[in-house]
């Protein structure tokens, strides 16, 4: 992914996403998706587990938020 920071393949790591751009405008998927990740508004950061099916979510708004690693 794109401006994804990729977390360790060792155990199960943190992962911050904020949510850097609007979802007014935006396919209901795109928006459904964000409501699925814990936004409920703009800037908004969520901590969640660096999953496969977390991952595959972000992927699909990637143009509207931001990954960073969380250090533990």
């Amino acid at each position: 992914m794109r401006g994804c920071v990729v977390a360790s393949r060792q155990g199960m790591g943190r992962i911050a996403v904020t949510q850097v751009r609007s979802g007014i405008g935006r396919p209901r998927v795109h928006r459904r998706t964000l409501r699925a990740l814990g936004f409920t508004r703009h800037q908004q950061t969520r901590i969640h587990n660096d999953t496969p099916a977390i991952r595959g979510m972000i992927r699909q708004v990637r143009h509207l938020v931001r990954v960073r690693d969380v250090e533990e």
